[in-house]
């Protein structure tokens, strides 16, 4: 990482109908400016192995509540979990895997004829998934945070930060937030990604359901 980053400002703004107050961090010379990622100081944050998820941007889920994924019911759970515990949100600007949005929404028109969402991507030209955490490390870093336990179901997370400098001393998986619109989509990132997921294959795919995660692993 050769480029110095800087926290450009520090702004308190109660979110989750008002009931969490988060510390809302933008930043300067971030390496893949001008994008604009945040950091979220959520509950008693610190600097020492606090609670992180690192949350790609869905635009689909997060604001509108789209069941095509499990996104929104993630971001709503990171950020329960963490104002419980203290931690950081890490919300990176890379909607679609990275693709983009307009992007994501031809890869969704090519799921609807049978891709599933790495397929989807593959097929118009991009990588299956994009998205690059060399930024959440470099935030990270400059928040003076060298160790965390990372609140996700993906290892290609842990393993990108790992290779950036930053220790993961436990991967704690979400929730499965499966509903009858997402299981093809939950079922591909277990399949190809390898995502710590639980689904119940026995009930039918008409009812949506929560289920608990799995225990985390630690780092060795």
């Amino acid at each position: 990482m050769t480029k110095k980053a800087t926290v450009r400002a520090k702004v308190r703004i109660p979110v989750m109908d008002s009931n969490i107050l988060g510390d809302f961090f933008s930043f300067d010379g971030l390496v893949d400016e001008p994008m604009e990622h945040i950091a979220i100081g959520l509950g008693e944050y610190q600097q020492s192995n606090p609670l992180v998820r690192v949350h790609s941007e869905c635009l689909t889920g997060d604001v509108f509540g789209s069941k095509r994924c499990d996104c929104g019911d993630q971001l709503a759970e990171a950020i329960s979990r963490i104002h419980d515990e203290g931690g950081y949100l890490l919300y990176l600007r890379q909607e679609g895997r990275g693709i983009g949005l307009y992007n994501k929404l031809d890869a969704y028109q090519l799921q609807d004829q049978g891709l599933d969402t790495f397929e989807a991507n593959a097929r118009l030209g991009f990588m299956e998934d994009a998205r690059d955490y060399c930024v959440a490390a470099q935030m990270l870093q400059v928040l003076e945070v060298g160790s965390i336990r990372l609140l996700s179901n993906n290892p290609e997370k842990e393993r990108q930060l790992a290779q950036e400098g930053i220790f993961v001393s436990e991967r704690l998986p979400t929730f499965t937030h499966q509903n009858p619109h997402n299981y093809r989509y939950l079922s591909a990132k277990i399949d190809k990604r390898h995502h710590s997921l639980s689904l119940n294959q026995s009930l039918s795919l008409s009812e949506s359901q929560t289920v608990k995660p799995r225990m985390g692993t630690k780092s060795e």
